[in-house]
């Protein structure tokens, strides 16, 4: 007994000392990052670093935290931030977002509000601490912003997944339900209130390929950019509009999207009036883009769904074989 006794007690000493040393590893080596941050002109700052979770756990709360990149003009803010590691499985986190937070970009500041606010994620146990595998959840997700009060869109529910497949290619699953934009955007959208207040849900399955890992330096240096995306699919659905999309683009080193997506729309000229009243097809053209969409429905054999390409390319975008103008440009700040 005295023996066992003798164990157990030389077991939970070398426990509890390894969970020292690698608490005080734990907090030096975030200390270092902010110190190297501050050296290449970040702003950088937290009023309290410390590490808790003993025996099981190495639980780092952040308090006052304040980023911002000078490069790209990107800034955080937030009164409280926690990344939670079991001492078994250091490369397994879970980080925990506090229920109001900031982002500043070059031209705006929003206000983020969210409830239950998490991500897991799984990194690769060496230097880079590039990702494996990632969830984020939110159970509600509100974003205000503060250069334009009182425009302020809302999520009820938020689910984002990521797993890194091959080389530099991730596959990103995307469910989003209960959006409610914000009142200037609805009104540019449906300006006679003929939709509801709500978009009822958002999914999407996408395979993106990317110039480099994402890893840490992907937040100390500069953003990966896309290269290659392909959309399994993704849908849309408010009110009695269903949009479906599936297809791939290249994307070109000036970010210029060269591809092709194939759009399935029910109630397709709902959407048209939409895009005409975001100003996205040009009244001129608005009349004869719809008889002829029209006439290509028809010929499907269901006038009220309509199936058409997408089509990318020399940073332009066509539906059908009509001009929409410019192309989004795929590039990461």
């Amino acid at each position: 007994m005295r023996a066992l006794l003798a164990i157990i007690l030389v077991a939970a000493g070398l426990w509890a000392g390894y969970w020292v040393i690698g608490s005080r590893t734990t907090h030096s080596a975030f200390e270092g990052w902010f110190d190297a941050r501050r050296a290449e002109g970040w702003v950088a700052e937290t009023s309290s670093l410390g590490v808790q979770g003993f025996p099981n756990r190495f639980d780092v709360v952040f308090e006052d935290v304040i980023l911002a990149d000078p490069a790209t003009g990107l800034a955080w803010e937030a009164p409280r931030f926690q990344i939670n590691a079991l001492s078994y499985r250091p490369n397994h986190v879970i980080a925990v977002w506090p229920d109001e937070q900031r982002i500043a970009t070059p031209e705006e500041k929003f206000r983020i509000e969210s409830r239950d606010m998490r991500a897991s994620l799984v990194i690769a146990p060496d230097a880079a601490l590039a990702p494996r595998r990632m969830t984020l959840t939110a159970d509600f997700l509100r974003v205000t912003s503060e250069t334009r009060p009182g425009e302020t869109t809302a999520l009820s529910t938020l689910s984002l997944a990521a797993e890194r497949q091959e080389g530099t290619t991730y596959r990103f699953g995307l469910r989003a339900e209960g959006l409610t934009l914000a009142a200037p955007a609805r009104t540019r959208l449906d300006p006679e209130g003929r939709l509801p207040d709500r978009i009822s849900g958002f999914t999407a399955d996408v395979t993106a390929t990317f110039d480099k890992p994402w890893d840490r330096t992907a937040i100390e240096r500069a953003r990966p950019q896309p290269t290659h995306l392909s959309v399994r699919l993704a849908e849309g659905r408010w009110g009695d509009l269903l949009l479906q999309a599936a297809g791939e683009v290249d994307v070109t080193p000036d970010g210029w999207p060269d591809g092709e997506i194939t759009l399935k729309a029910r109630n397709w000229r709902e959407i048209v009036t939409i895009l005409r009243s975001a100003g996205a097809l040009p009244e001129s053209l608005a009349s004869s883009v719809e008889n002829g969409l029209g006439m290509m429905a028809r010929l499907k054999g269901n006038p009220d769904t309509l199936d058409i390409p997408l089509g990318f390319g020399g940073g332009r975008m066509w539906l059908g074989p009509v001009p929409l103008g410019s192309a989004p440009r795929l590039r990461l700040r």
